[in-house]
């Protein structure tokens, strides 16, 4: 039997990233979990990609690792189904929109993914609905085994002095970094005269000029005018509400209203549609904050910083009480989205940021600096540098987060192992003898 294949699911946070791979082979089954069983097909397309990735291994040893970690997967979902867990449509459609994303940005646009696998997205969709439906139940397996993982002060400590010194990593410098964010109001003054400009460009569009160009010419969103206000293929859930409800509604090369959003009134152009995804392209306006109203929010900061350099506040209590921001339920401190935790490396910072907390000693409070929030709108802040590590090999007392987030992952894959010993030995399990040469980590069969 042929079978094309979507393979190679990689866990990342909380989402999937799977690279698809094609391959053509001659199936049998190679093991037996419960009622679910392995493909020689799944190892082998796992193996592929493991080899179009520039990855050099052992062939018969890599096959082994793949097919255990396959074996695990079925015993996963084999105890989804004993508890009943469910999946809706909608968290799958939610999911496979992140993956659609990530597809289309990694090809370039829609049109090239479809050529590369000679596939429309609909069928890749079609594809990898049950790939990520099992995907989801083996997440919903995961988390309900390690669920009541912990780990105490004294298991860090036990944890770190365990570990061998030469596998204790370097760390580079890293900050911890606080802000307070006025961001200024936006006057009716402002708001009409960016109406009026956007209802003008319409006006001008529907009288027959072209929408690219004035999109070339006028938006305010960078990151789309170079390419004439084209977006690129995108499905529901991924724009603002407003946004999504206009373009949805557009016949190809129709021009909506007028459009407001947090970013800023937009006009859209429908290009075209291909299932539950569209392409279109839109003329952005912002609002733009008074020079006077940037200039009260600098005095304002300013006064703030000056209180808490007095020590009549604290920065902490300041932020709670006058930051814009929604880091003011964290204190003021800032979150890096790669890590969840609240250090920065150098190469994580924006640059302008950077040439400010660079200057700072600890404890200190930047004067006022302008920056521009992430909608796109003028905004001033003042920064608060908490800590800065000096290049370091790693310790207990500058990287507990660090030792404490290890140690909890060593006891969560301890509990995983538990479960398996004891699931391998309550399910009916079998392996083609092909493969009982493997040196597995768990024992599978008895």
């Amino acid at each position: 039997m042929k079978k094309s294949l979507f393979v190679i699911c990689i866990i990342l946070s909380a989402f999937l990233y799977c690279t698809p791979v094609f391959s053509q082979v001659i199936d049998e089954v190679v093991a037996t979990v419960g009622s679910k069983i392995v493909l020689k097909s799944d190892i082998e397309t796992q193996y592929v990609q493991y080899r179009m990735q520039g990855s050099i291994g052992n062939a018969s040893s890599m096959r082994c690792q793949f097919l255990e970690n396959l074996l695990f997967d079925k015993l996963m979902l084999t105890q989804a189904e004993l508890d009943s867990i469910q999946v809706t449509e909608s968290q799958i459609e939610g999911t496979m929109n992140q993956r659609m994303r990530y597809y289309i940005q990694q090809f370039g646009s829609q049109e090239k993914l479809e050529e590369f696998y000679q596939k429309s997205l609909i069928e890749i969709k079609d594809e990898l609905h049950d790939l990520i439906r099992d995907q989801l139940m083996i997440d919903q397996v995961h988390s309900k085994i390690t669920a009541d993982a912990k780990v105490t002060p004294t298991e860090v400590k036990t944890f770190f002095n365990r570990l061998p010194q030469d596998s204790i990593p370097f760390v580079e410098t890293e900050y911890e970094i606080g802000q307070i964010v006025k961001q200024p109001p936006i006057s009716d003054e402002a708001l009409n005269e960016a109406k009026d400009k956007i209802n003008t460009l319409r006006k001008r569009i529907l009288n027959g000029e072209k929408f690219s160009t004035l999109a070339i010419l006028y938006s305010e969103d960078p990151g789309s005018a170079k390419q004439g206000g084209e977006l690129g293929s995108f499905g529901r859930g991924e724009m603002y509400p407003e946004f999504e409800a206009a373009a949805f509604s557009l016949k190809p090369n129709e021009v909506s209203n007028v459009i407001k959003t947090p970013a800023g009134f937009h006009i859209i152009q429908l290009i075209d549609r291909k299932g539950d995804y569209i392409n279109a392209r839109h003329i952005l306006i912002q609002p733009k904050v008074s020079p006077y109203d940037l200039a009260s929010a600098n005095t304002y900061l300013d006064s703030i910083a000056k209180l808490i350099r007095a020590n009549t506040i604290t920065f902490e209590k300041a932020a709670q009480k006058y930051s814009d921001d929604p880091s003011k339920m964290n204190g003021g401190m800032m979150v890096n989205n790669a890590t969840g935790n609240t250090r920065f490396e150098a190469s994580q910072l924006d640059a302008k940021m950077f040439f400010v907390i660079d200057k700072l000693k600890i404890g200190e409070i930047s004067n006022p600096v302008a920056m521009v929030s992430d909608d796109g709108k003028q905004a001033y802040r003042i920064l608060y540098l908490k800590i800065r590590t000096t290049p370091h090999k790693a310790n207990l007392k500058d990287d507990y987060t660090r030792f404490q987030q290890w140690a909890l992952d060593g006891k969560k894959q301890e509990m995983i192992s538990g479960w398996i010993k004891d699931k391998t030995q309550k399910t009916y399990i079998s392996i083609n003898e092909d493969y009982r040469d493997c040196n597995f980590t768990y024992r599978w069969t008895n």
